[in-house]
């Protein structure tokens, strides 16, 4: 039995599929486009010059006297406001500057103008007095100049007087860029700081890879995951760290070094500044890097160096001509994500480096204070040019030398001569401090009365009343106090979790079992968000949910529901990458015998497929979980007054230097995550012991290895 052609069973795949590609496109597609189409729009107001032309063509549409009557009526009724505000305008239509200061209170700019009206010239004189009668009719009474003419206006002619704004396109927000002086500073800044970046933390994070994988560091499995630690935190947790450590009224800079020691001030000497910035991201950026490196580092076959070394090649030489070379392709990823993640972060920069713009966070507070979506847009894209040019630079090098070794993953047994070994493990050991001693500081701040001046133990924080519990009633910062916002966090990542994990294998199974080009479309749709910025993200769906189709009760803007769906879908990917592996990895013929028997795709998907993803679907779930919990970048644009989350209540407490309830709060992620962590590691080893498979001690590495995994696409 057929539907013109089509077999009947296998019309429930098909629409599987289509409902699958319909959402992809609804809610990926469309925002990410929508911003592209946003960047073009400069409409607004219109220029004063534009608008009085306008004005004197409708006031011609007046009969004579009719008119004559309404512009003396509307001149004489005007206020002592509204005549100081059409005056500056008329100077301006004059071609005159104002001599007068047009902030000062409108009385005085009444007695400026008196005095200032005598010293024109006749013919500046005349100019000023025409135009004045179209300055305030423009200004003031455009509205009922529309209406009166409203019969021999058309609908465009009557909304643009009306509104006194224009519907244009162009490269005017692109070109703001490099014109104004702030944006200008702001991208040189976001640019240098993210070459720096790049440096610090591709060297460290390849010198702790080399390391970890060539017996170079003591301890390695114990390293390893303290340094993938960072992972599960929420994203401001390094900058807020780094503050308590070395702000002004930092553990070490005020506490240690100005009142202990007395060696410097702490109001000279801390972590603000570029320096600051640079910190924070080498010790956020780390982690996700050394996944990178070090899968490239496990890849290389040991025995070549064994080889190298056998024919007398010394030690430097083996690196620059054999492990180095290698490993390529591994910086290239690196350098790449990390300028990336560079350029597109702004809650260190805000943190740490208040003097310091940046193009992120220009982006945060053209979105969030002016409201300007349209330049907002223009920057999020002007964020790619730079790293798609970094990645079409690093391609360009070396790409006409091939380096393969036939059997990837043979460690080499060779050991490291004890100078290499003490430096490496000494560094890998410096970064282990440094990133234990942020959590250590966050667990003290959520218990310390006021960070830096009073050090007494309180779980105010924790509290809804907050610290003014503990201050005699004052009620200070008692409005950020409890760990409400947590509780929101957990509710909106464990409805989004299980819904992005299934609908992440769904994705996974039609990409991989549709026909091409229809299954890589769509397997690319659900990729986009990996591949662009996750500001771009939270900004297209503002633009793209804001009232659809200008239909208001369509719009999802200030709801939970939009947050829910911004966190499934930007991360997705990382579960149709999970499912598409584990897909090839399962025998086809399988699925063909299941076809063959009369089972549809849906059926095959549920009773065959499903149960053979299982990890895939844990690693979704886990994945779409921990970003829920700590995901900013995106979600900070959608939070409203109805619903507050806790990445975003941390960025706000430690942005006021309200440390303790930053602190509090992160901890209370941090729980939520290890707990999370937990479960998942152990229904994976129950899995595999009903599998017959034996469970494996570095489960808990592996999650993180994946979550990790997905930033680096």
């Amino acid at each position: 039995m057929s539907i013109r052609g089509i077999p009947f069973r296998r019309l429930p795949g098909i629409i599987a599929a289509s409902i699958v590609a319909a959402l992809l496109l609804v809610f990926i597609v469309v925002p990410v486009g929508l911003v592209l189409l946003k960047s073009f729009d400069n409409s607004g107001r219109l220029p004063d010059w534009r608008l009085a032309e306008i004005t004197e063509e409708a006031l011609q549409l007046m009969p004579e006297a009719e008119r004559d009557a309404a512009m003396v009526r509307w001149v004489e009724q005007a206020t002592l406001a509204e005549r100081v505000a059409a005056m500056a305008v008329a100077y301006d239509l004059a071609g005159l500057t104002p001599a007068w200061d047009v902030a000062a209170p409108f009385e005085h700019q009444q007695t400026a103008i008196d005095a200032v009206l005598p010293a024109l010239t006749p013919a500046e004189a005349q100019a000023v007095e025409v135009a004045f009668p179209i300055a305030h009719i423009m200004l003031h009474k455009r509205i009922a100049l529309a209406f009166a003419v409203r019969d021999q206006l058309s609908v465009a002619d009557f909304d643009r007087l009306r509104a006194a704004r224009q519907e244009r396109y162009g490269l005017d927000n692109y070109a703001a860029v490099f014109a104004d002086t702030y944006l200008r500073k702001a991208a040189i800044n976001s640019v240098t700081l993210a070459l720096i970046s790049v440096l610090t933390t591709v060297s460290i994070g390849y010198a702790i890879a080399y390391g970890l994988n060539r017996g170079g560091i003591a301890r390695p499995v114990l390293t390893r995951n303290i340094l993938l630690l960072p992972l599960v935190a929420p994203p401001i947790m390094v900058a807020t760290a780094t503050t308590m450590l070395f702000g002004r009224r930092g553990l070490i800079t005020y506490t240690l070094f100005e009142q202990t020691l007395g060696i410097s001030s702490a109001d000279s000497f801390n972590v603000y500044g570029p320096l600051g910035i640079i910190i924070a991201q080498t010790l956020s950026f780390l982690p996700t890097t050394l996944i990178v490196l070090d899968n490239a580092m496990r890849r290389q076959d040991g025995r070549l160096e064994e080889a190298a070394l056998m024919l007398g090649a010394g030690r430097l030489k083996l690196f620059t001509n054999v492990t180095l070379p290698l490993s390529w392709p591994g910086l290239k990823r690196a350098m790449v994500l990390v300028f990336i993640q560079s350029l597109t972060d702004f809650g260190n920069p805000m943190i740490l480096g208040r003097d310091t713009p940046v193009l992120a966070g220009v982006i945060y507070n053209e979105i969030t204070s002016f409201q300007n979506t349209p330049l907002a847009s223009a920057i999020c894209l002007w964020l790619i040019i730079p790293s798609l040019l970094l990645y079409l630079a690093l391609e360009q090098l070396g790409r006409r030398k091939r380096y393969v070794s036939n059997d990837a993953g043979t460690p080499a047994e060779q050991r490291q001569p004890l100078p290499v070994r003490v430096a490496l493990t000494g560094l890998a050991g410096f970064f282990c401090v440094m990133i234990l001693a942020i959590y250590i500081v966050m667990a003290l701040g959520s218990v310390t009365k006021i960070w830096g001046i009073d050090w007494t133990f309180t779980l105010a924080y924790f509290t809804p009343e907050g610290l003014g519990a503990g201050m005699e009633g004052t009620g200070y910062g008692s409005r950020d106090g409890g760990l409400d916002e947590v509780w929101n966090s957990v509710r909106v990542a464990a409805i989004a979790a299980p819904l992005g994990g299934l609908l992440a294998l769904c994705i996974g199974y039609v990409a991989e079992r549709m026909r091409r080009p229809w299954g890589d479309i769509i397997a690319f749709e659900a990729l986009i968000p990996a591949i662009l910025p996750g500001i771009i993200f939270g900004v297209g769906y503002i633009i793209a949910f804001n009232a659809p189709f200008g239909i208001k009760w369509l719009s999802l803007s200030g709801t939970e529901a939009i947050i829910i769906i911004n966190i499934m879908f930007g991360n997705l990917y990382v579960g149709v990458l999970a499912a598409r592996a584990a897909l090839q990895r399962v025998d086809q013929s399988v699925d063909e015998a299941a076809e063959n028997l009369g089972a549809g795709m849906i059926r095959r998907f549920w009773e065959v497929t499903l149960p053979m993803l299982r990890i895939a679907a844990l690693l979704g779930i886990l994945y779409v979980f921990i970003d829920g919990l700590t995901t900013l970048s995106s979600i900070i644009f959608l939070v409203s007054g109805n619903i507050d989350l806790a990445s975003v209540a941390i960025f706000s407490a430690a942005s006021s230097s309200n440390y303790g309830y930053a602190a509090a709060k992160s901890v209370g992620l941090l729980l939520v995550s290890a707990a999370a962590m937990g479960v998942v590691v152990w229904v994976e080893r129950q899995t595999r012991r009903a599998q017959g498979m034996p469970a494996k001690a570095s489960g808990r590495r592996q999650e993180l290895t994946v979550m990790g995994a997905g930033a680096t696409f």
